[in-house]
């Protein structure tokens, strides 16, 4: 039991799961923020080039 209370490779695994899980979520986030930006000037795009035509 003594060698498991000083073995710190389980708590370094899980720390890194962790930041993993909240870099995965933050990209995520971005994508489909930037995703929505892009297909609203896509928009905006296709609306002007019909309009002068």
């Amino acid at each position: 039991m003594n060698r498991l209370a000083k073995d710190e490779d389980g708590a370094s695994l899980v720390e890194y799961t962790v930041l993993l899980g909240i870099l995965l979520v933050a990209v995520i986030t971005t994508i489909v923020t930037v995703g929505g930006w892009v297909s609203a000037q896509w928009a905006a795009l296709s609306s002007g080039i019909s309009s002068t035509n």
